[in-house]
């Protein structure tokens, strides 16, 4: 009774309304401090999580046992996956290969900072079964987690500041910006096929990947078990 009365509620249009808001706000921030690129990642991101969002909490939140542990363990790999990335200069490598200015103050700020914060309160609202929360924890699963794939594209990129160049550089880019540091992980320039994160890329796509699979089977599992019986 109690599953079946959480199942006329849906996803209120309150919490809509604000996972749309912060998808637009991020998509707004990620392009005026960086650039193009921060925009297509969060709104894809965005965009996929409100579909699978509405479509996997149309009866009600899931529940916690379900998506909490894989939300965790995306998160976890993420922050693993984070140390190689900033060893790595990932944001000013990104500044090099898409002229935008992803510094590293930057990086630290969104990823190290404002992230944690993130991630702790959807964790918190997976669990008291928040609607809110489940948007955020698809955006975790799509965007950090099934996205970290592009790692594996970068190194073909040609660099859009000297590619030929194989020395770190320092240098305004196309807004005007400066950033410290650019490292050049060209594969054509350097014989390397090597990208800042790409080793430890891996870490938040299989838990990232395991919670999209596990979340869509209880929900179609709940479809099933709410649906009226036939004649």
């Amino acid at each position: 009774m109690a599953e079946q009365q959480r199942a006329t509620t849906g996803i209120p249009p309150l919490s809509f309304v604000c996972a749309l808001a912060f998808l637009v706000v991020a998509m707004i921030a990620g392009y005026r401090a960086i650039g193009l690129p921060p925009l297509i990642i969060v709104g894809g991101a965005g965009l996929g999580g409100l579909v699978l969002w509405s479509r996997t909490y149309r009866l009600g939140p899931i529940e916690p046992d379900v998506i909490l542990p894989p939300f965790l363990l995306t998160v976890a790999g993420l922050e693993a996956h984070m140390i190689e990335e900033y060893q790595a200069r990932f944001g000013p490598a990104m500044s090099r290969l898409f002229d935008i200015s992803w510094t590293e103050h930057g990086f630290l700020l969104v990823f190290a900072f404002i992230g944690p914060i993130l991630y702790t309160l959807t964790a918190l609202g997976l669990y008291r079964r928040v609607p809110l929360a489940g948007f955020i924890a698809w955006f975790i699963f799509i965007g950090p987690g099934v996205a970290e794939f592009v790692h594996f594209i970068f190194p073909l990129l040609r660099p859009a500041i000297q590619p030929d160049n194989l020395a770190t550089i320092s240098g305004p880019v196309g807004n005007g910006r400066w950033v410290e540091g650019m490292p050049n992980y060209y594969v054509g320039a350097t014989g390397r096929y090597y990208f800042a994160g790409l080793y430890t890329a891996v870490l938040p796509m299989i838990p990232g990947i395991y919670g999209i699979v596990r979340v869509l089977r209880a929900a179609r599992a709940r479809a099933a078990r709410l649906s009226p019986p036939g004649p």
